[in-house]
C-alpha cells in the first residue's frame, strides 16, 4: 500500500511523533471471515494510544458518525487504519498484534530508523520495506513546503492546499486554535491517517508564531 508512503517532512524530530498502521485481508485468501480481526486491530490500537482510526470502505469517524461506528462497521475486505504520535504507543501496539497473531497483514509507515527499532523492540522483524522516491516533474508549481507537510498527510490529496491556507488565515485570525483547525483539515481524509497532532505544529509554525 503507498497512500501512506508520501508523507513530507523537513524536521526529522516532528516525523518521529508520525507513524500509520495498516491493516487489510488479502482477497480470495483470507478476507472472508476478517471483520472480527479487524475489529481486534481496531480495539488494540485504540487500547495502546492511538491518535486517529479510519476505515478506506467505510470512512473515518466523522464520516460514520464516531469511533463506536467504525468498530460496528467493519467488514471484510476492509483496509484499516491506526495514526500514532510516539513510538511507545506503536511499540505497545506491536506486540500486542505479535501476540494476538492476527494472521492479516500489518504495514507501519514512518522514518526508516524509528520503525525498524519499534519493530525489534516488538520482537519483530520487517518482512519488506517500501521507499517514496520523492517529487518528480514541475515541482514549482508545488506549494511551499510547510504547506506540501500538511497536505501529504492524506495520501488520496483530500486534504486540499487551498483549505490548509484557509485554516492558516484563521489561526492568524484568531478565529481558531491550531488544534481545533488540524481537526477541521482531518475530516476530508476518509481513510483516516491524516495525524493532527502534527498539524497542528505545522500549522503553528506556517502562523509564523512558533
Amino acid at each position: 500500500m503507498t497512500h501512506t508512503l508520501h508523507r513530507l517532512g523537513m524536521d526529522t524530530a516532528l516525523l518521529r511523533e508520525d507513524f500509520v498502521v495498516l491493516m487489510m485481508p488479502s482477497k480470495d485468501i483470507n478476507h472472508v471471515g476478517s471483520a472480527p480481526k479487524l475489529r481486534r486491530f481496531f480495539e488494540l490500537s485504540l487500547q495502546a494510544g492511538a491518535v486517529k482510526i479510519g476505515d478506506c470502505r467505510s470512512g473515518n469517524e466523522y464520516y460514520q458518525g464516531g469511533v463506536e461506528k467504525i468498530l460496528e462497521n467493519v467488514e471484510d475486505r476492509a483496509v484499516i487504519h491506526a495514526v500514532f504520535k510516539d513510538r511507545e504507543s506503536l511499540i505497545n501496539l506491536l506486540k500486542m498484534l505479535k501476540e494476538e497473531d492476527l494472521g492479516l497483514s500489518v504495514v507501519v509507515s514512518g522514518l526508516f530508523d524509528e520503525v525498524g527499532e519499534c519493530c525489534q523492540q516488538s520482537g519483530l522483524k520487517p518482512h519488506s520495506i517500501n521507499q517514496s522516491l520523492g517529487r518528480w516533474g514541475a515541482t514549482t508549481k508545488l506549494p511551499e513546503v510547510g504547506v506540501q507537510e500538511i497536505h501529504t498527510m492524506c495520501g488520496h490529496g483530500m486534504v486540499s492546499v487551498n483549505l490548509i491556507l484557509k485554516m492558516v488565515e484563521k489561526i492568524k485570525d484568531k478565529k481558531i486554535t491550531a488544534e481545533k483547525a488540524a481537526e477541521k483539515l482531518f475530516k476530508p481524509c476518509m481513510c483516516g491517517i491524516f495525524n493532527p497532532h502534527r498539524a497542528a505544529i505545522l500549522l503553528t509554525r506556517l502562523t509564523g508564531e512558533a
